[in-house]
């Protein structure tokens, strides 16, 4: 049975009475392709609370929205009668800089939190591959960059967490609250869960000294194998990196960077260490621009994206298969990533079709699940997520339709845009 239709001036009127700036929404505030009825921009998470508890009370489904940079990851949502955008939850509530830590609002940019801790010579130990990331984009997509070597992913450094369910209760975990909510380790589970169980409105991370001094020591490689004898020797070579990026792009030679971050006797040793473990042809500088960027970034239409995983023995093994596949499907692919970390993001272009892209997507992700991994296609054009299979297998599927469940049991929340239809 088909939706009812929407009234969209009684949701508004609805809307308003919890929060003061709620619009119609145009052709931008559109989700994917799926067109959205009005506009939320809640100032703190009591509002979104109020929000939500009238959004549900509508029968409005929700998808909240942060920057924007990455609300085309993953599937196009079944509905989207109502965005709750973010942006005015921007603010760095609190930077505990003796204890290493600092609480933020979802909306925040990344670069405002890094802006605002570097006063201290701290860090928050998160990458930006694409620009101009939040807070709550961030945790949502379980974004994550070459530093991920060293520091880990979001779910690393996340300490605490504010929520709100579609129902509009308030959840709080981890952090200086230190309880969590119905058992359940409520940091783990938003992130990467493309915001299908709660509206994240604050988060509290653990922080990192800045370094003194950075190297980034570089070398070619004509084939997968030269590429994993390279990055092997870095990992078992105590030079303890802070990134190990291969970039294998369409044609011609590949590149291993390695970062070293530290103080400056220690980045000096270990920067000499990693030029002999790479060889004659290793070259050392600065960072550059554009290192440890999406291979799609900056394009000027949209690609094709996809994050591999694998164990990291396979690292060859992965190579080679994406360049025949690409080769034999008739399509230029580039890969680029924490190789350290078993993981490559791969970009076909945007008028690849559909036929070329399922055949290198299915050769890859059939070598990357023989070697403990999963091929997940972020980003695509229409046509090519219509044809093929975003996700692939996914473990557990049962239980996530159960959490899903109790978190969320009228599907409100971004319905259909998570593995499995969640």
């Amino acid at each position: 049975m088909s939706a009812p239709a929407l009234d969209v001036g009684a949701a508004r009127t609805a809307l308003a009475a919890a929060c003061d700036d709620v619009a119609e929404a145009g052709p931008a505030d559109a989700v994917d392709g799926v067109a959205t009825a009005l506009v939320a921009r809640p100032a703190s998470t009591a509002e979104v609370a109020e929000v939500l508890r009238a959004a549900a009370a509508a029968g409005l489904t929700v998808v909240a929205r942060g920057a924007g940079t990455k609300l085309t990851w993953g599937r196009p949502p079944e509905r989207a009668d109502l965005v709750v955008d973010l942006a005015r939850l921007a603010a760095v509530q609190d930077h505990a800089a003796g204890d290493l830590i600092v609480d933020v609002q979802a909306g925040t940019p990344l670069a405002a939190v890094q802006e605002a801790v570097a006063s201290a010579g701290q860090r928050l130990a998160l990458d930006d591959p694409l620009g101009g990331a939040t807070v709550g984009g961030t945790l949502a997509t379980n974004l994550s960059g070459p530093r991920r070597v060293a520091f880990g992913t979001a779910r690393d450094l996340l300490i605490g967490v504010t929520l709100v369910r579609a129902d509009g209760v308030v959840a709080k975990a981890g952090g200086r609250v230190v309880k969590n909510v119905a058992g359940y380790d409520l940091g783990k589970l938003i992130v990467g869960s493309f915001g299908t169980l709660g509206v994240v409105t604050e988060a509290v991370f653990r922080l990192h000294p800045l370094p003194a001094a950075r190297r980034l020591v570089t070398a070619r490689f004509d084939r997968p194998e030269e590429a994993q004898r390279l990055v092997q020797g870095v990992l078992s070579g105590q030079v303890v990196p802070a990134a190990v990026e291969v970039d294998w792009p369409a044609e011609g030679p590949g590149t291993v960077s390695v970062l070293l971050e530290g103080i400056e006797a220690g980045v000096a040793g270990r920067t000499a260490t990693t030029r002999q473990l790479l060889g004659a042809g290793a070259e050392e500088g600065d960072l550059t621009d554009g290192w440890g960027a999406f291979p799609w970034a900056g394009a000027a239409r949209r690609a094709t994206a996809f994050k591999t995983t694998f164990a990291l023995s396979g690292l060859a093994r992965v190579l080679a298969t994406a360049r025949t596949a690409a080769a034999e499907a008739g399509v230029p692919l580039e890969l680029r990533g924490s190789a350290g970390a078993g993981v490559l993001y791969g970009a076909l272009p945007a008028d690849a079709g559909p036929s070329a892209v399922g055949s290198v997507v299915a050769r890859l992700r059939a070598e990357c699940s023989a070697l403990g991994g999963a091929l997940v296609i972020l980003d695509a054009p229409a046509e090519v997520k219509a044809a093929v299979d975003t996700w692939g297998p996914v473990p557990a599927l049962d239980l996530m339709h159960r959490v899903k469940e109790q978190f969320d049991p009228e599907r409100r929340l971004a319905p259909g845009r998570f593995v499995g239809g969640i």
